[in-house]
C-alpha cells in the first residue's frame, strides 16, 4: 500500500498547571502515540494540540518542541469550554505519512482523559 496522510488522535490531562508537568504528560502523550503506532520522524507532517482554558502557564507545543520536534510544525489553540467536559485537558491530532490504514492506528487517551473516546480500541 502506498504511504497516505493520516491523523492521530490523543489526550491526556494535567494534575497541576505548571510548565513542568505539562511537559511531562505532553512528552509521554507523544512518546506513546509515536511507539505505539511506529512512527518515524520523518513520517510527522504537522501536530496540532489545544487545552482547556484552565490550562495556561504554558504552551503543550513548548514541549513537543523540548522532546526534539522543533522542526515539525506545532500549534496550539484553546479547546471549547463545554460544560462537563474534562478539565485540565490537552488534546493532540497528529498529521503523519504512513502505510497503516486507518484501522489499524491506535489513538491513545492517558490519565483523565481515558474516557472521553471509550469507542475505539485499545
Amino acid at each position: 500500500m502506498a504511504p497516505a496522510v493520516r491523523a492521530l488522535r490523543g489526550a491526556t490531562t494535567v494534575d497541576v498547571d505548571t510548565p513542568d508537568h505539562i511537559e511531562e504528560r505532553v512528552v509521554a502523550l507523544l512518546d506513546t502515540l509515536i511507539e505505539r503506532n511506529g512512527v518515524d520522524h520523518e513520517d510527522l507532517i504537522s501536530i496540532l494540540f489545544t487545552a482547556t482554558e484552565d490550562v495556561v502557564s504554558t504552551f503543550p507545543a513548548t514541549a513537543a518542541r523540548k522532546s526534539g520536534l522543533g522542526d515539525v510544525p506545532l500549534i496550539c489553540a484553546r479547546e471549547l469550554s463545554i460544560e462537563g467536559g474534562t478539565p485540565m485537558c490537552i488534546r493532540v491530532m497528529v498529521h503523519l505519512t504512513t502505510e497503516r490504514t486507518r484501522d489499524e492506528l491506535h489513538h491513545v487517551y492517558l490519565e483523565g482523559a481515558r474516557g472521553l473516546r471509550d469507542d475505539l480500541p485499545d
